[in-house]
C-alpha cells in the first residue's frame, strides 16, 4: 500500500514544517517582521547538535544545548539587528534585505566551517527501522511527529494561558496601546524572537537526524512554513500548523500520479488558486 506510506511520510514531513511555521507565525504576527535568516536559525541548529554529539555529548543534552544557542542567537538578531534598523525608521524592505544578509551569513559561515558536504548525525538508534504491517517508519520520525505534536500543543497552551503569552497578544494585536499600557514592545519583539528561535531548533536537530545536515538546507521548509502561515491565517498558531501538514501530505501523496520534481510546484498551484478564494487564510479571525 505504496499511498499509505505516502500518507504517513507526508505526515512526519508536515509535522516538522508545522514547528517551523507556527515558529514562523509568532514572530511575524507580533514584530510584522519577515525573518528569513529564521531559515539559517534552523540549520544552525542541526549543526551545533552535531558537533555535540560528534564530541560525545549525550543526545539530549546537545539538543537543549542547541536550543540555547539558538534563542540566544534570535533574541540577538531582534536586537542588534531589527532593533536598530527600526530605531533609524528603515522601511519594510530595508529590514527584509538586512534578514536576507543576516541569513547568507549563517549560511556561508556554517558552509566555511562544516563544508558544503552532506552530514549524517553518527546516531544509530536514529535509523532503526520499526515496521507496523506494511508502514516502515525509523525512530527519528517517530521522534520528529511525537515532539513537533507537543511542540504545537505547548505553545498553544503558552500563547493563551500565561501572562508573558497574553502579554505577546497585546503587543501584536496593537502595538501603540501596548507602549502607552507599558508594555515595552521592544522588550516582547526580543522575547518573542528568541522564543521562535527556540522552537525552530527543535526541526532543526530532529529533520537532519533522519535526512542529513545541508548547509543552504533550510530555505525550503521556511519556504513552505511561509505558505503555510499565509494559507492558514496570519496570526493563527493552529492554521499554520495545520497548513503546514496539509502541504506536506498533499506533496507525498501527488507522487502516486506526477512525478518528484513537479509536486512542489502542484502543491503551490493549489495554494495559488486556494488564496484566490481565501485571501485572508483558512482559519482567519473574523473582524
Amino acid at each position: 500500500m505504496v499511498w499509505l506510506q505516502l500518507l504517513v511520510n507526508g505526515l512526519v514531513t508536515g509535522s516538522a514544517l508545522g514547528v517551523v511555521a507556527i515558529s514562523f507565525a509568532l514572530i511575524y504576527a507580533t514584530t510584522k517582521i519577515f525573518h528569513v535568516a529564521h531559515a539559517g536559525v534552523y540549520t544552525l541548529a542541526g549543526y551545533l547538535a552535531w558537533s555535540l554529539v560528534s564530541h560525545g555529548v549525550p543526545d539530549v543534552l546537545a539538543l537543549l544545548l542547541a536550543i540555547l544557542c539558538c534563542t540566544a542567537l534570535g533574541a540577538l538578531i531582534q536586537h542588534q539587528l531589527y532593533a536598530r534598523l527600526e530605531r533609524r525608521r528603515a522601511t519594510h524592505l530595508v529590514v527584509l534585505i538586512a534578514s536576507l544578509g543576516a541569513l547568507a551569513v549563517i549560511q556561508n559561515v556554517i558552509a566555511a566551517v562544516y563544508s558544503s558536504n552532506i552530514l549524517q548525525f553518527p546516531v544509530p538508534w536514529s535509523s532503526r527501522v520499526v515496521t507496523v504491517g506494511t508502514l516502515r517508519l525509523n525512530w527519528a520520525q517517530i521522534l520528529t511527529v511525537v515532539l513537533s505534536v507537543l511542540a504545537y500543543a505547548g505553545t498553544m497552551w503558552f500563547a493563551h494561558r500565561t501572562i508573558l503569552g497574553k502579554q505577546i497578544r497585546a503587543v501584536a494585536s496593537n502595538p501603540f496601546l501596548a507602549e502607552i499600557t507599558r508594555l515595552r514592545p521592544q522588550r516582547i519583539y526580543v522575547i518573542v524572537v528568541a522564543i521562535g528561535s527556540a522552537i525552530v531548533a527543535l526541526p532543526g536537530v530532529l529533520v537532519p537526524l533522519d535526512l542529513g545536515l545541508q548547509p543552504y538546507g533550510g530555505v525550503t521548509p521556511l519556504l513552505t512554513a511561509t505558505i503555510a502561515m499565509i494559507a492558514g491565517g496570519v496570526g493563527s498558531i493552529t492554521g499554520a500548523f495545520v497548513l503546514a501538514v496539509g502541504i506536506a501530505v498533499l506533496q507525498n501523496l501527488s507522487l502516486l500520479v506526477i512525478p518528484g520534481e513537479w509536486s512542489i510546484g502542484v502543491t503551490f498551484f493549489i495554494f495559488v488558486i486556494f488564496m484566490l478564494f481565501r485571501p485572508t487564510g483558512l482559519f482567519a479571525k473574523a473582524r
